[in-house]
């Protein structure tokens, strides 16, 4: 069975990459604050690269992300932070290993 996620790429405006990094982790609590974000992982690829990767127990569930407070956040700061829009896919999780808890 499949779960829905997201893989978000982001690049930073030269001089941006600090507080592109700055602005991923500040949005922790926003995810959280989401019910059904089962997952949520902020990135840095290289100096300038980034990305978020996240994942979902349904499609109600990703489509309530890509239209909740991250995303709005991400997009109204977009302009200053990065090079170009965000590219946004949708993915599908095969299999995945997580830890106990």
């Amino acid at each position: 069975m499949t779960k829905p996620g997201l893989f978000v790429a982001l690049e930073a405006k030269v001089g941006k990459e600090k507080q592109l990094a700055t602005f991923l982790r500040d949005a922790l609590p926003l995810v959280e604050a989401e019910p059904n974000t089962a997952s949520w992982f902020a990135i840095q690829m290289s100096l300038s690269r980034f990305g978020i990767f996240d994942t979902f127990p349904d499609e109600k569930g990703r489509e309530a992300h890509l239209s909740g407070g991250v995303a709005k956040a991400l997009m109204a700061n977009a302009p200053d932070l990065l090079e170009k829009p965000p590219s946004i896919e949708k993915i599908e999780i095969l299999v995945e290993k997580l830890p106990n808890r």
